[in-house]
This record gives C-alpha cells, structure tokens and sequence, in this order.
C-alpha cells in the first residue's frame, strides 16, 4: 500500500506552516497568503551540501582573524556596503524591483573579481547564457575566470561548482532555483527555503562567497519565507525609482559592518557608476530662495548627506484635506502637522499638504523632523528660507527639539557643500569643536516656535 502523502499550508508571506486552509495567516494577518504544499519525508541526509563532519567548540582566544582578510572588490562603494570589503564564506542577499540594477551591478561586481584572479561562477537561471553574454559585452565584461551557467536545478549547479570550484558563486535567482525530490514549483516556501539553506551550507562548508538576488513583492518586500532574510549575513535593498539615472543600494542587515549604510549610483550606457558626492547631485538641481524648500544634514549608516525636502501647502475644496507624501514616512508627517496646528495655530486642516524628498532618497531618521516642519511653515506663509540654512532636529509632541547623533559629521557635511548656517537643537551644542564653530553659524533653539520665528519672517 502508498504510503499516504502529508500536506501542509505554508504562507508565502512569512513561512507559518499549519494543517488546516484559513484565509488569513494567523502570524502574519496577510489575507489569501497559504498555499498547501506536500511535506519533505524525513531522510538520514537532507541537505547534499552539508559537511559530514562535525565541527567542534573552539575557544574565542584561539580564533586567528588575519587567516581569513577581506576581498576587496575595488568598486568602493560596494566595499563600503560590505563593512570594508567582502568576508570570504559569507552569504549575502540583493534585492529590489525589476530592472532597477541587481544584475547589472552583480555583473559588474564579478567582472572586478575575476580580475584579481577570482574564480566567479554567475548562475543565471532567468536567462540563457547567450542573453546574459550580450549585456556582460554591452557592458564591457570580459574575463577568463567569469563563468556563466544557465541552470535551475540545484543538484545539477552544484555538481557544476563540484567541477569548477569557485570563489565567487552569484546566483540569480534564488526564487528559480529548485531542488527535484520537492513537489512544490520553484519560488514557493519550501524551495526558497530548503535552496537558501543549501547555498548557507555550500558558503560556509567550502568558503565560497555567495551572493542571491531575489524577487521582491508588490510592497517591496523580499518575496519569499522571512527565514531567507535571518540565514544570509548580509541584505541590501535597491532603492528609488528605475525611471530615474540614480539607484540607492541600502544595507538593512549586516554580521560583519554597520547596518543602515547607504551607496549611491548612476545608471548610464555603460552600466552603474559611483557617485562619490551623494549631497552635491541631490542639491544641483534646487531652486534657491523658493518657498517650501530646507536642506536637511541627514545620516544614512555612517555617511552624512545632504538632502532637499519640499513641501507644497494648497487650500482644498473639499472636506477631507489630502495628505501626500515620497521618501518620508506617513506617520511622522501626521505627527509634525499636528505640532504645527497646536503650536503655531496654522489651519491645515483646511489645506492639502504634499510633502517629498528630492531625488528619489528615503529617510527614515527621526533628525529630519524639523526640516521637514519648517519646510511646511515655509509653504504655508509663502515665505523662502535663506539658500545658505540647513536644519536639523527631532521634533517631539510637546514641540521640543530633541538631539541628534553624529551632529559634528553633519555639519562639516553642511560646510564642505558651502552653508553658512545651521539650526540645531540646542542640547547639541555641547561638545562641538571650536573650529566648526568657526566655519559656520551654529543656532540652538529649543523649541518648535523659535525655530520658525527665527526662519521664516
């Protein structure tokens, strides 16, 4: 007699498996997410790439870090990304919308391996090697230690990195690679899941660097199990429009340097190019002295930038005033109008506000709040802001200004780019060196009404 098969619900979202169909997963709450896949049976050796050996404790003393140095890949800003180079063995995952860059500077980043004598194997499972050969040219990759495979299965890749032996192993991607004794399709929780796990074994077993691209969901999400994201050390996100020349690579997690790091690069003919300057091609294009623009030092990991926020205050004509905003989180605006109704008396609640970042950039930190506000009082008077300011602080509901970190890398930001002033909590001004005192004008305010008394006239 068949032995009878077991089934289980999986939700494509988060990975919660289950044995009975619901139409919303109970850890996640995403509605028509579970999909009912057959359980592994269980085998004396599940994973293929799995050493053998067991391993052994070993006393943290005893450890020689200067046996494993960094690979350093030459493209700055990825090494930079990377915590100051790529970590031989480690697994890394790149994600971000269709045709935003992931190929192109994965490409790129295997071509300036294999110039160093690197062995890179480029896995591209979505297209022939004939296709990808075209956009390596286009490009202008050529290499003798850059390998192309077009190939999904897994056992069949592996037996492939069995015969080479690569240094470098890119696989693109994750979500159409499969291993046969799995009955689900390619890209469901189980093969994401169980291939993710093999590459982990294959990159720490063998010291093999291994970088996956993978898919991302309509929210931007990496598409797949939330366990894809805890095995790899290192993700990083595309992030921007792909109807704009500028991508932003964001680290969001990293074992082995700062998380919340941030490059920025130029999509031209000829491929992704660094920008060196990030604050200098975010502020060309401004209009100096218009009404509804601040220059705000933001901190994205351990770079300073400068950033333009624009605001756009109209009367509306109808009941529910429209609240619009890019690159800026929703929640926070709702916050900083609400301290502008209460503390400043402005009747917003008659106008519809929109509210942007300049240049495509996302900033989450808190410090952007005051520029933020004052660029929406600078709208709502219809008065400019002197071209030569930047402001900085954290907002708090009671309309205090709170501190900000790294404040000294900020300014000297503001004063390399040529600002003459700066606004800044004044809690901050404790510790600031006497020679940045000396370069430009620091303001301490304490509170939201002084910041916009002493602003906007």
């Amino acid at each position: 007699m068949a032995v009878k098969q077991k089934t289980a619900w999986h939700c494509a979202e988060c990975g919660h498996k289950q044995y009975r169909w619901s139409g919303q997963c109970p850890q996640c709450s995403k509605w028509n997410t579970l999909n009912e896949e057959v359980e592994l049976q269980a085998a004396p050796r599940r994973f293929e790439s799995a050493e053998p050996s067991a391993s052994r404790p070993v006393k943290l003393k005893e450890i020689n870090l200067t046996d494993v140095p960094r690979i350093i890949s030459n493209i700055h800003e990825c090494d930079r990304l990377f915590g100051g180079g790529l970590v031989p063995g480690s697994l890394m995952l790149i994600g971000g919308d269709p045709g935003i860059g992931k190929s192109t500077l994965t490409l790129q980043l295997s071509e300036a391996l294999a110039r160093q004598g690197l062995i890179v194997l480029y896995v591209c499972g979505e297209e022939s090697v004939q296709q990808t050969s075209m956009r390596a040219k286009r490009l202008g990759i050529e290499s003798d230690n850059l390998f192309l495979l077009s190939e999904t299965n897994f056992t069949h890749i592996k037996a492939q990195i069995d015969h080479i032996n690569p240094d470098v192993l890119i696989i693109d991607s994750i979500q159409i690679v499969y291993k046969s004794e799995i009955p689900s399709a390619p890209g469901s929780v189980s093969q994401v899941r169980e291939t993710a796990t093999e590459f982990m074994h294959l990159a720490k077993g063998r010291g093999i660097t291994t970088i996956l691209i993978g898919h991302v969901t309509k929210s931007g999400e990496i598409a797949g199990p939330r366990v894809l994201e805890h095995l790899v050390d290192t993700v990083l996100y595309f992030e921007g429009d792909k109807q704009h020349n500028f991508r932003m690579v964001r680290v969001v997690k990293n074992r082995f340097g700062p998380t919340d790091e941030i490059a920025v690069f130029q999509m031209q003919g000829h491929g992704l190019v660094e920008v060196p300057n990030p604050s200098q091609i975010f502020l060309e294009e401004r209009q100096r002295n218009g009404a509804g623009s601040v220059i705000i030092p933001t901190l994205e990991g351990t770079r300073p930038m400068l950033v333009e926020a624009q605001a756009l205050v109209t009367p509306t004509f109808f009941s529910t005033p429209s609240r619009r905003c890019t690159g800026l989180d929703q929640n926070r605006i709702a916050l900083l109008l609400a301290v502008l109704e209460k503390r400043m008396g402005y009747q917003l609640h008659k106008s519809d506000v929109f509210v942007s970042v300049a240049g495509g950039l996302k900033v989450t930190e808190p410090g952007s709040d005051l520029g933020v506000l004052i660029a929406i009082a600078s709208s709502m008077r219809n008065v400019s802001i002197d071209s030569h300011t930047a402001v900085l602080g954290e907002v708090g509901l009671g309309g205090e200004l709170r501190t900000v970190p790294r404040v000294e890398s900020r300014l000297k930001e503001a004063i390399n780019m040529g600002f003459k002033r700066c606004i800044i909590p004044r809690r901050n001004l404790k510790g600031i060196s006497e020679d940045i005192k000396s370069k430009i004008q620091i303001i301490g305010i304490d509170i939201v009404e002084e910041a916009v008394e002493t602003l906007i006239h």
